[in-house]
C-alpha cells in the first residue's frame, strides 16, 4: 500500500510526536509498505512565535496537492492540525480524497499554557480540523474521551511502542550518571513551560535531579536550579543509557496525550512517578510507577518499585502492534481488502 503522512511535526524537531511517525514510518516500510512523509523541511518555513524550535512551512495547496498526486496514494493521514496538514486537508477535501487524522498532542491546553487563551477556543479550531476525517486516532481511552466530550466521535485506538533494541533491561547504565550522589531522579523531554519541567526540579525528596532534553524554557530554569544537571538532548544508545541509569523516572508533564518516554524508561527497568492525569492514567499500572497529586510521595513510593517488573511492563509495547493500529485505522481508496492485509 503507499501511504502518504503530512505532518507538522519532523526532524529537526524532538518530540514524541516526530518519534511516533519515525518509528510507525521505518515498521510500514519494514513490512513493504510504501510511505511518503510530506514535512516542513521540504518548504521555506518561518519559526513559530514563542517556540522558534519549531518550524511552520509556509505549504500552499497547490503545493502540497501536487506531492500527494503525483505519489498517487491508497491512503492519506494527517498526524497534526498546523500549516503543512491544513493544505493537505484542503486538498483531499477538494479532490473528495477521504483521509485520517490523528490527535497526538492537547494543543489547546499547550495553547492555553504558552498564551494564556482560552482553551475552548482552540477546541472550536480543533473540531473543524478533524471533524471530515474518516477516523481520529488517538493514543488511549483517556483521549478518546476527550475527543468525545468535544463531539468528535469517529475516533480509533492507536497505541504507541518501544524499540527493544535500544531500551531495554540489558541497558549499561551512564556511568557519569550514576556517579552523582542518589537516588537519580531523572526527566527527559522539551524543557517548555506546558511539560510542567518546574513541578520536578521544585521537588523536595532528596537525590540528585537530571533533565534530558532542550526547549525554550531550559535557560531560565538552568538558572534557577543550578544544583541539577541539564545534560540536553539525548538520542539512541545515550539516550537509553540515561533511562538506566536512573533510580526514578520523573514525569511532571500535566498535559500530554501518552509520554512515550515513560515506557521507554520502563523498558530499562526504570519506575515511573507522575500525577493522576491523562497520559500516566492510562499507561501506568500497579508495581511499574506511582500517581500522586503529591510528587514527592510519588518518587517516594516508586523507588520501591521492582525493576524487573517495570522492564517486562515496558517491553510489552511495540511498534509492530502500533503500526498494526494505524494500518487498521487507515481509509484506502483503490485496494480490497485482501491488498490492504498483504
Amino acid at each position: 500500500m503507499r501511504i502518504a503522512i503530512a505532518t507538522d511535526a519532523w526532524s529537526p524537531q524532538v518530540n514524541g510526536v516526530v518519534r511516533t511517525l519515525q518509528s510507525v514510518r521505518a515498521e510500514l516500510e519494514r513490512q513493504g509498505h510504501e510511505v511518503l512523509v510530506v514535512s516542513p523541511d521540504q518548504f521555506y518555513s518561518l519559526p513559530c512565535p514563542t517556540y522558534p524550535e519549531i518550524r511552520l512551512a509556509l505549504a500552499s495547496t497547490s503545493g502540497v496537492g501536487k506531492m500527494l498526486a503525483d505519489f498517487n496514494p491508497h491512503a492519506i493521514h494527517l498526524a497534526t492540525e498546523g500549516p503543512v496538514c491544513l493544505a493537505a486537508r484542503r486538498w483531499c477535501l477538494s479532490q473528495k480524497f477521504p483521509f485520517t487524522t490523528a490527535y497526538h498532542t492537547q494543543f489547546p491546553d499547550y495553547v492555553s499554557a504558552r498564551t494564556g487563551v482560552n482553551p475552548e477556543w482552540v477546541w472550536r479550531y480543533i473540531r473543524w480540523f478533524h471533524a471530515p476525517a474518516q477516523a481520529i486516532l488517538a493514543s488511549t481511552p483517556s483521549i478518546e474521551a476527550t475527543l468525545k466530550s468535544h463531539d468528535l466521535n469517529n475516533v480509533r485506538e492507536w497505541g504507541r511502542g518501544v524499540d527493544l533494541s535500544l531500551f531495554s533491561p540489558a541497558t549499561a547504565a551512564d556511568q557519569t550518571i550514576r556517579a552523582l550522589p542518589g537516588p537519580i531522579l531523572l526527566y527527559v523531554g522539551r524543557v517548555a513551560v506546558e511539560k510542567n519541567v518546574e513541578a520536578f526540579l521544585t521537588a523536595e525528596h532528596p537525590g540528585t535531579k537530571v533533565v534530558v532534553g532542550d526547549g525554550p524554557a531550559r535557560g531560565t530554569l538552568e538558572a534557577r536550579f543550578p544544583e541539577a544537571h541539564f545534560l540536553g538532548a539525548r538520542f539512541g544508545a545515550d539516550l537509553a543509557a540515561a533511562y538506566a541509569a536512573a533510580d526514578v523516572f520523573v514525569f511532571p508533564s500535566r498535559t500530554d496525550t501518552f509520554g512515550l518516554v515513560m515506557i521507554e524508561a520502563m523498558a530499562c527497568g526504570t519506575p515511573v512517578a507522575a500525577y493522576p492525569v491523562t497520559g500516566p492514567l492510562d499507561v501506568l499500572r500497579p508495581g511499574v510507577g506511582v500517581m500522586d497529586d503529591d510528587l514527592d510521595a510519588a518518587i517516594a513510593q516508586a523507588l520501591t518499585l521492582d525493576r524487573a517488573a517495570c522492564a517486562a511492563y515496558g517491553g510489552s509495547f511495540t511498534w509492530e502492534a502500533s503500526a498494526r493500529q494505524f494500518l487498521k485505522a487507515l481509509a484506502p481508496v483503490g485496494l480490497d481488502d485482501a491488498a490492504i492485509a498483504a
